[in-house]
């Protein structure tokens, strides 16, 4: 189940950044006194009381178009409304209620989405500023006060904000069922082949990039299985993502990665590798979910015997940072290779929920270190007295050693790619943990 989302709005330069930075705990949020400096979408994991989700930094009205400032503030509204469970109204004491308030307050009323007000910039403490109680008249319930820059109140700011999340209810979740987010670069045929998957116009496809601003599911079950495949916005390179709307869809992509069990990362054949492409692969990678890379418009290619075969090597190079995922080449238009599709998504899904017993890891690790023996340091040998795996999805491992700086990254390698020879584990990242023990260490 995907987090939660709370999004951070307010007109420019009431401390919303530092707000940001100060919730979830890191300078993330670039935070600069000159209105309009947040230009992208900044989202981070916040945590309170057990409640996980998604905080959401958001610009104030950016002065770089001709459009009316109230033009401008109803559309951050709107994509905040649009994408958030609970919204955060940030205002500023030091400024009073402006009309920017109001107006943005009446936006949020009609809604139906919960507000916490916050007044920001209240750093004294003790009893509130009689100016306080002028923000009861944006009529959005108790004010609370915060300093930002202090951290005073967000306690209680975060308090009521976890009241309002939606309830986390275990599902009656089909373990069966294998949810797969469609990934990749605006235009490279996501929604093509959710119609193609579904036999249905199920999405809107268009040929003008970023048609798809929100995720879709579409539940298939056949021969291969029961799959429920999310469509989502495509991701494009930041210096490119001007429109707000489409921002918001970067936050919802990533989303649908998260609920996902397997990515399928589309490429378009035409068009070729791009650096998109990689940053949208490594989504996929720093979530530890299983993937495929799915070559589209492959009927669009001009071929001859060895075409495929050149394309795949150039991919291999391209994606060496990802040598792991298997590579097809599909025409969504067509159907090419679709009912391949499915038999690779739920082969790399049992992949990733692969567990193996320590037994069998230890003899792989056993006969590993006699064939190369593990590095040595002024004079001081590494040694690996066992290994385990802590869990699944992806599969990690733990390794205890008596020195894990001795473990070096191409040794880990080398030890992944032995266990990767006996156990297969295509398709899914593999994730090493180091732990010390013995011989006085920690």
């Amino acid at each position: 189940m995907a987090k939660p989302v709370v999004a951070v709005v307010g007109r420019p330069n009431v401390g919303k950044s530092t707000l940001f930075n100060k919730l979830i705990g890191t300078r993330l949020s670039i935070v600069d006194d000159t209105p309009g400096v947040t230009r992208d979408r900044i989202y981070g994991d916040c945590e309170w009381l057990n409640n996980k989700f998604l905080l959401v930094d958001t610009g104030g009205i950016e002065p770089n178009t001709n459009d009316i400032i109230l033009s401008q503030m109803r559309t951050q509204a709107e994509i905040a409304i649009d994408t958030a469970d609970v919204i955060i109204f940030v205002t500023n004491l030091r400024d009073g209620v402006v009309a920017s308030d109001y107006e943005v307050a009446a936006m949020l009323q009609k809604s139906g989405k919960p507000i916490v007000l916050c007044v920001n910039k209240c750093d004294t403490i003790g009893a509130p500023q009689p100016e306080f109680y002028e923000f009861y008249n944006l009529g959005l319930g108790d004010p609370i006060g915060v300093s930002a820059i202090h951290g005073l109140g967000t306690g209680d700011l975060l308090d009521e904000v976890v009241k309002h999340l939606p309830v986390s209810v275990e599902e009656d979740v089909d373990d069966e069922i294998i949810n797969v987010a469609i990934i990749g670069k605006p235009n490279v045929g996501k929604s093509s082949l959710i119609n193609q998957i579904s036999g249905e116009n199920r999405a809107i496809v268009s040929d003008i990039a970023g048609t798809t601003r929100d995720t879709t599911d579409t539940f298939i079950e056949n021969n291969y299985g029961k799959f429920n495949f999310i469509d989502t916005a495509g991701l494009r390179r930041k210096s490119k993502v001007n429109d707000a709307i489409e921002k918001y869809s970067i936050i919802r992509a990533r989303m649908a990665v998260e609920r996902a069990n397997v990515c399928v990362i589309m490429i378009d054949a035409v068009e070729g590798f791009t650096e998109q492409d990689s940053k949208v692969a490594g989504i996929a990678l720093e979530q530890g979910k299983a993937c495929i890379i799915a070559v589209n418009k492959w009927d669009a290619v001009e071929k001859d015997g060895n075409t495929m075969n050149e394309y795949r090597k150039k991919l291999e190079n391209d994606f060496s940072f990802m040598s792991y995922a298997p590579i097809m080449f599909i025409s969504a238009k067509t159907g090419q290779r679709i009912e391949r599709l499915y038999e690779m998504i739920a082969f790399v899904h049992s992949q990733n929920s692969m567990r193996i017993s320590t037994g069998k890891l230890n003899e792989v690790l056993s006969t590993a270190t006699a064939r190369v023996q593990p590095p040595t340091d002024k004079g001081k040998r590494l040694k690996i007295y066992y290994m385990t795996q802590a869990s699944t999805r992806p599969p990690t491992f733990v390794f205890f050693v008596n020195n894990a700086e001795l473990f070096h990254f191409s040794y880990q390698r080398y030890l992944e790619n032995q266990i990767r020879e006996i156990f297969g584990l295509d398709g899914t990242p593999v994730r090493f943990i180091i732990r010390e023990r013995g011989e006085g260490k920690k």
